[in-house]
C-alpha cells in the first residue's frame, strides 16, 4: 500500500513518522517501513541544511581563508 493510498484513508488520515525507526504509522498500528539515506536522516534530525552544514564547519573555512591569505595575498 503506498502513502498517498494510506493518507486517503477517510476514517483515519493521521500518519505518524517516526524518522529514528524509519516507520511510517497509522491509527489502527499498521505500519511502513522506508529507506532514507543515512547523510539526510542525520540533517533531518539535527535540522541542518546546506546553510547549518556549512556553518558546522566555519571554523576550518576560516582556517583555510588566513593560509591561503598569506601564501596567495593577491588573491
Amino acid at each position: 500500500m503506498h502513502c498517498l493510498q494510506i493518507a486517503a484513508d477517510i476514517e483515519n488520515p493521521e500518519l505518524k513518522i517516526d524518522l529514528n525507526l524509519q516507520k511510517i504509522s497509522r491509527p489502527n498500528g499498521a505500519t511502513i517501513s522506508f529507506e532514507i539515506d543515512p547523510f539526510r536522516k542525520e540533517c533531518l534530525l539535527n535540522g541542518l541544511d546546506d546553510i547549518g552544514l556549512t556553518l558546522e564547519k566555519s571554523e576550518m573555512i576560516g582556517s583555510y581563508e588566513k593560509k591561503r591569505s598569506s601564501s596567495l595575498p593577491w588573491l
